[in-house]
């Protein structure tokens, strides 16, 4: 039983955690790369109103903080878990590859981002902690 509970309080740190570092990326991503002049971009209405003046550089930092709130969660998941770590990693990703699939029909962009988000920046980030985290364990 004890393993379960380590196991599930694995998962929901590596969920909370990870989403923690995806939003603190989107919210400083304004910041770092400024979205195009009159773009509303803290609404889902104005980020739908302006997508189509983004450029290719507005689609970093979004990508950034797909891939490494996944990976930190990931990590983090794979540092706690009892047992199953790639399992529990590939869980991880699983969920935010999830999430990041309901953000592109809520907020459609270029179908370029949508695979190369969809492609690299879950399943892989998951694979890349669980074997650092592991080492040669995996």
């Amino acid at each position: 039983m004890k393993t379960i509970l380590r196991n599930v309080l694995a998962v929901i740190v590596g969920i909370l955690v990870g989403s923690a570092v995806n939003m603190v990326l989107i919210n400083l991503s304004s910041f770092i790369i400024p979205p195009p002049l009159g773009v509303d971009v803290t609404t889902e209405e104005g980020l739908k109103a302006g997508i189509h003046l983004f450029e290719p550089k507005h689609f970093i930092m979004p990508f950034l903080a797909h891939a490494l709130g996944t990976l930190v969660g990931a990590l983090l998941t794979v540092l706690i878990a009892a047992n199953n770590k790639m399992r529990l990693a590939l869980t991880i990703s699983m969920v935010f590859f999830i999430s990041g699939a309901i953000m592109i029909n809520l907020v459609p962009g270029p179908i370029w981002f949508a695979i190369v988000d969809l492609v690299f920046a879950y399943i892989p980030m998951g694979l890349l902690a669980a074997k650092i985290a592991t080492k040669k364990e995996i």
